[in-house]
């Protein structure tokens, strides 16, 4: 039985013409199956969890792995299977393998369930720049590539991915048109008006803070990408007592409250997304 090394290996290899080094975009090898070295000779090694760091420099994170924990608990419950269900119409299914790349991908819950549902053969990798996240992410799911990196420094070669993913996360979309293939898209999901309403009830009743927007999110999309289709998943879920707190943890409004966490009360959460497809 092969270590989560040896397997994340085997997909970096067979995926070796995605990599370009992050300090100088020269390509990348392989060697003895743990390191990525460029022609000069900058390289990376492959954790023994099975994930690579490939940042240039040294950066600060505030997540941690009590939030990771609590995120993929929250996904696990699938609360997000009606925006799996749009992306997946919006997936590539006329080649034999496509490259998907999930961008701010954290503990890779997401990107994980995208995989299992695909119909078709999915080569993927995801980035972020929490180590605690990749971590989770390498513990939990051995066949994607999953690398700590920088998109201002993306360890990634241009015209690579087919499909890339921005799922309720920062953007970098100069570097999402330089990575995309021709005739590839960006997914990105953004929060809607009534995303997690309850919670902000709770959190937030009576502030400028229980309503909210993301006009100026998509407008920006809007005048990235030449081509623009969008689409609006909303459902009402029910969610058990012991989820509460975590769903809590895993959101910025959660973080910094005097109310406790556990003294939330809900028997149901709104997911409410737009998703953001854009093309070249």
């Amino acid at each position: 039985m092969l270590s989560k090394k040896e397997k994340s290996a085997v997909w970096i290899q067979r995926n070796i013409d995605v990599f370009s080094c992050p300090h100088c975009q020269s390509d990348m090898t392989l060697k003895e199956n743990k390191t990525l070295v460029c022609h000069n000779n900058h390289s990376f090694d492959l954790a023994k969890q099975g994930y690579m760091n490939m940042l240039t420099h040294q950066v600060n994170s505030m997540y941690d792995q009590s939030l990771f924990e609590a995120r993929k608990k929250v996904i696990d419950a699938m609360l997000y299977e009606q925006m799996y269900e749009e992306i997946l119409r919006h997936l590539p299914t006329e080649k034999a393998s496509i490259n998907v790349l999930d961008t701010g991908c954290g503990e890779g819950t997401h990107l994980q369930k995208l995989k299992d549902f695909y119909t078709g053969e999915m080569a993927a990798a995801g980035i972020d720049i929490a180590k605690e996240g990749i971590l989770a992410a390498a513990k939990n799911y051995s066949e994607i590539m999953w690398i700590v990196g920088d998109l201002a420094k993306s360890p990634f070669a241009s015209n690579s991915f087919d499909v890339i993913l921005n799922i309720l996360s920062p953007a970098n979309y100069d570097e999402f048109k330089r990575l995309l293939k021709p005739n590839g898209k960006v997914i990105k999901i953004v929060p809607q008006s009534g995303y997690l309403k309850e919670l902000r009830e709770q959190f937030y009743a009576q502030s400028e803070k229980e309503a909210y927007s993301n006009d100026k999110t998509v407008a920006r999309f809007k005048e990235s990408f030449p081509h623009v289709d969008t689409l609006r998943v909303t459902a009402t879920k029910k969610i058990s007592t012991e989820l509460v707190p975590l769903l809590a943890h895993m959101t910025p409004m959660g973080w910094h409250q005097e109310q406790k966490m556990d003294d939330v009360k809900l028997t149901e959460i709104t997911i409410d997304v737009e998703i953001l497809i854009g093309t070249l």
